[in-house]
């Protein structure tokens, strides 16, 4: 009854409703730090490329995906990046998985790892989501399925989008230390959802341990995923990976605080929770852009602190 209630609206509407659902602005302001991460720690950088895959990954991969679990979770309450979830009807299950097949199709240009990956990260997003497999529904389960697809995942698609190159042990290091950056506040997310998890059965990682092991596994992962990627772009540019663990420990720091008194006020309200996750992933993301675009644009290049800052 539930969805052809939904079905009343018309198809413009419909369509719209499916749009939001992809949560695109929450897909490119804070799950794109992982991506653009693998880029920087690139030596080769093909623009082209760099963009079609950005646009493929967080658009069809990673919208897909969040459509895909929309329609399965019928949230009727706030959920990342969007207050007020629109209704779903069938076609969008099947819309969901055909802009992620098409962006496995645009993924095959470039190679077969980068397609191996691509796959990885959809099968991870169907096992989390999926009424048979309901990986979301299980703590440890769904960090695993988050925290490769999203995160360690995203970072080595960033980095062979730029270009073909060996693997070395910097880049998997940074992926594993975003893994624990991202999975940190995946948590804290879920304070909010705890009734309409509960009412579908979800034993969600807030869920199971409480708020407080919430604010302890913050700590814990942040400070642990902080440390790699630091050393990981240390390695690279010892000057930018300190910049880039200042940084981050001065982000931290201020995220912690604000964490601890919206536990000791008990606030666990979306608005509270969304602007922790903003806040700290633009910190990330413009830092990486910045990045980014100073290590391969030949006039700020020119720079001499630019120049020693990438050394």
């Amino acid at each position: 009854m539930a969805e052809s209630n939904r079905g009343k609206a018309g198809w413009g509407n419909q369509v719209w409703h499916f749009v939001l659902h992809l949560r695109l602005h929450y897909q490119l302001f804070i799950l794109s730090g992982a991506y653009l991460l693998g880029a920087l720690l690139s030596e080769n950088f093909n623009l082209q490329w760099f963009v079609i895959q950005f646009l493929n990954v967080h658009l069809l991969l990673f919208g897909g995906a969040t459509a895909y679990n929309s329609f399965w979770d019928r949230d009727e309450g706030p959920v990342g990046g969007l207050p007020n979830p629109p209704p779903m009807v069938r076609w969008m299950w099947f819309a969901s998985l055909l802009i992620q097949m098409i962006g496995l199709l645009l993924a095959i240009p470039m190679g077969a790892f980068f397609v191996g990956i691509y796959l990885l990260s959809m099968l991870l997003f169907w096992l989390y989501s999926s009424p048979w497999s309901r990986w979301k529904g299980r703590p440890l389960k769904s960090l695993v399925a988050i925290g490769i697809s999203t995160g360690c995942n995203a970072v080595l698609l960033g980095y062979y989008a730029t270009g073909f190159g060996p693997l070395y042990g910097s880049t998997w290091m940074a992926a594993a230390g975003v893994t624990f950056i991202l999975l940190s506040l995946y948590p804290v997310s879920q304070l909010y959802q705890q009734n309409e998890d509960l009412r579908r059965g979800d034993r969600t990682f807030a869920v199971s341990y409480g708020k407080y092991t919430v604010m302890r596994f913050f700590e814990a992962s942040f400070t642990v995923g902080l440390l790699l990627v630091t050393l990981a772009i240390g390695l690279q540019h010892l000057m930018l990976g300190l910049l880039f663990g200042i940084t981050g420990g001065i982000t931290g720091i201020l995220v912690d605080r604000k964490l601890k008194g919206m536990m000791a006020h008990n606030e666990g309200d979306y608005r509270s929770v969304m602007q922790v996750k903003y806040r700290t992933s633009m910190a990330f993301v413009s830092f990486l852009v910045i990045a980014l675009f100073a290590k391969h644009n030949d006039f700020l290049n020119s720079f001499a602190f630019v120049e020693w800052l990438l050394k």
